[in-house]
């Protein structure tokens, strides 16, 4: 038990490595930028007066707001299933002692019934988690770095050392937006100095190589995050997770990749809320619980989606189909 014990401990210290790794960058461009190319004593000073006061504030605000996301994505702690979603305890022994694993479908479908859980695994069965002991929420799944079960979980981010998902997907989206806009800043006001080192009208001195990597590491981080920011647009607009991305959802219908998908105006509140006054900040403001998910096309009883919907403060228009099995299409007006 020790020696698992310590292993598990160094493991967790491990991970903390990119995190270190991330936040000494962007120490370091502070410094570099602030220090060596603004206020240094070897005459790079390229901000006069009013000019420098102008790209200070720019920087400190694309500064702050990256920071303040980056540390808000880290530090929100990913939500689980509720106790609503754990096997009641005679349920529970049954299942337990039960080794026939149809028997235990038959379990796990009678407690779902009165669960808003509509997606499935690819064989069709009920999707439980046997290290949590629970019926896994529509979008959730387990993370084995976490260790546990996480709401609509989209990815788990090393150089976050968390997960991401449904508690802080936003602050998720707005780091990469405000580090792509910090490093383009940096990029776009040192380029000129930059061109100056080749050209080697710049003096011989240490804050000329502070320069040069400021440049470059600027740029690299400029492409990297913007890259992954379009992604994750795109994700947003889809009303995807990564992992939905890469595997579509399930339904008692089958896979249907969007599954999920509203409309692009919907899925956007839905992650960035209806309050546009805190779309730009890493303030949570996303809708719903995290438990329960409107679909594009499920097979439930019309009240039993109302009942769902409800606890979301969302409100539901029904349509029905000429097919023999009727089928509901859901909606959402916010």
């Amino acid at each position: 038990m020790a020696p698992s014990h310590t292993m598990r401990c160094c493991k967790k210290g491990l991970n903390w490595i990119p995190v270190l790794f991330i936040n000494l960058v962007i120490g370091w461009s502070y410094y570099a930028y602030i220090v060596e190319l603004c206020v240094c004593k070897y005459k790079l000073l390229f901000f006069r007066q009013f000019k420098a006061a102008r790209y200070l504030v720019v920087f400190h605000i694309f500064f702050f707001m990256f920071t303040w996301s980056y540390w808000k994505t880290i530090c929100s702690r990913p939500e689980g299933p509720s106790k609503a979603f754990c096997l009641p305890k005679a349920e529970k022994e049954l299942y337990e002692k039960e080794e026939r694993a149809e028997i235990q479908q038959e379990i796990l479908k009678k407690v779902a019934m009165n669960l808003p859980v509509y997606t499935r695994t690819p064989g069709g069965a009920i999707r439980y988690c046997d290290h949590c002991q629970v019926v896994k929420p529509d979008r959730c799944h387990h993370c084995s770095t976490c260790e546990r079960c996480v709401l609509k979980m989209d990815h788990h981010c090393p150089w976050v050392n968390n997960c991401v998902g449904f508690s802080n997907y936003k602050y998720f989206v707005l780091f990469l937006a405000y580090a792509t806009l910090y490093s383009a800043v940096i990029s776009a006001t040192v380029i000129q100095y930059f061109i100056k080192f080749w050209t080697k009208r710049l003096p011989d001195n240490h804050a000329k190589f502070h320069i040069l990597f400021l440049f470059i590491v600027a740029v690299m981080f400029c492409i990297s995050t913007l890259s992954l920011f379009i992604y994750h647009l795109w994700l947003v607009g889809k009303n995807r997770t990564t992992i939905e991305a890469f595997r579509a959802p399930v339904f008692s219908s089958g896979p249907d990749k969007n599954g999920f998908y509203l409309d692009f105006s919907q899925n956007f509140t839905e992650v960035f809320g209806d309050q546009k006054t805190r779309w730009v900040f890493p303030i949570f403001s996303s809708l719903g619980d995290g438990h329960s998910f409107v679909t594009r096309l499920v097979h439930i009883d019309p009240e039993q989606a109302n009942a769902v919907l409800q606890q979301n403060g969302k409100r539901l228009v029904l349509f029905s189909t000429q097919e023999s099995k009727p089928r509901v299409f859901l909606k959402i007006f916010f």
